[in-house]
């Protein structure tokens, strides 16, 4: 009997160890870094053997919402072979305390999130990609191999393929 009580104690802390091990702690996010454009600029540019992944969305528009899982996924499958995402969030700057931040804590979301906050739109969405309408959600995947801008969503395999070209 006190056998089995051992083997149950050692067994209950063995899992509980692991699933403490295996998680990674969320920090609960209290503030956005904000850019404007001529700050955020560079962050699209980088030549240091990285691919990156960075996505324009906001917290108002549902399919970015939707595609959220997918960025955060490359993130976690991802993060050990060089590659960064990157969430640029075009949500209104009044919203940031009241919807912006509560949506990230709210989904754990671990990718590094900016908010771009520049007036002069029509400047900025053509220098991003001269072919983007402004519409979200938008992606830009790029490395020393090359770039490429996506008007579209995107689900986690065809996300994966993509990034995949420039890895």
């Amino acid at each position: 009997m006190i056998r089995f009580i051992y083997t149950s104690f050692f067994v209950l802390l063995v899992f509980s160890c692991k699933k403490e091990d295996s998680k990674i702690a969320f920090e609960k996010v209290t503030s956005i870094k904000t850019y404007t454009y001529k700050e955020l600029k560079p962050l699209l540019e980088k030549k240091n053997g990285k691919t990156y992944v960075v996505n324009f969305w906001a917290t108002w528009c549902a399919p970015c919402v939707k595609e959220l899982p997918a960025f955060e996924k490359i993130n976690k499958v991802y993060s050990n072979k060089n590659v960064e995402v990157l969430l640029v969030s075009l949500d209104f700057p009044k919203q940031v305390k009241k919807r912006l931040i509560p949506f990230i804590n709210q989904k754990k979301v671990r990718s590094k999130v900016v908010l771009l906050n520049d007036v002069n739109e029509d400047f900025w969405i053509k220098a991003i990609d001269s072919s983007w309408s402004g519409a979200l959600p938008a992606t830009i995947i790029y490395s020393e191999k090359g770039r490429a801008f996506y008007e579209q969503s995107f689900d986690y395999e065809k996300l994966e393929t993509e990034l995949k070209a420039f890895i």
